[in-house]
C-alpha cells in the first residue's frame, strides 16, 4: 500500500506533492489553504445565508475565534481536506467574536466546533480540534 492510501496517516505527501511533517497533515499553507489546493473561506453573520444555506451540497462550518490553541491546530487540517475533497466539499469558517449571531442561532458554545451542512440544514457537529485521519472517518459518511 502505497503511504498517502493508509487512512491513518497523516504524513502523507500533500496534494501538492510536498512532505507535510506534522500529524496535522498541514499542507504547508496558510488558513485560506493556498499552497494545499484547498480553500477555506470565511463567512460573516452576513454572508452565511447565501455561503452556506443557499449553497446546495456539503458545506462544513469552522466555528472560529482567533483566541483558541485547538483553532489553530485543526486549522491546516481543514485546508487539507478541502483540497482534498474540493469537488463535493465546501470548507468555510466563521469567527465567532465578530459574528455572534450565527453563533447563538447555532448554539456554539465550545470553538472550534465544527457543523456539517448538506443542502442548507446542519446534519452533523463535532466539537473539538482533531487529526484528518479522524475527521475523515467521522465524515465518511458524507465524503
Amino acid at each position: 500500500m502505497d503511504v498517502r492510501e493508509h487512512p491513518q496517516n497523516d504524513l502523507a505527501p500533500a496534494p501538492n506533492g510536498a512532505p507535510n511533517g506534522n500529524l496535522n497533515g498541514d499542507p504547508g499553507g496558510d488558513r485560506n489553504g493556498d499552497q494545499g489546493g484547498g480553500t477555506v473561506r470565511e463567512v460573516t453573520d452576513a454572508t452565511f445565508e447565501a455561503e452556506v444555506l443557499g449553497a446546495g451540497g456539503l458545506v462544513l462550518v469552522d466555528f472560529t475565534a482567533e483566541w483558541c490553541p485547538p483553532c489553530r491546530m485543526i486549522a491546516p487540517v481543514l485546508a487539507r481536506l478541502a483540497a482534498e475533497h474540493a469537488d463535493r466539499l465546501k470548507v468555510v469558517s466563521l469567527d465567532v467574536d465578530r459574528n455572534p449571531a450565527t453563533q447563538s442561532a447555532y448554539g456554539v458554545l465550545s470553538m472550534p466546533t465544527l457543523m456539517l451542512f448538506e443542502a442548507g440544514a446542519p446534519v452533523k457537529t463535532l466539537v473539538g480540534a482533531r487529526p484528518l485521519h479522524r475527521l475523515r472517518l467521522e465524515l465518511a459518511n458524507w465524503l
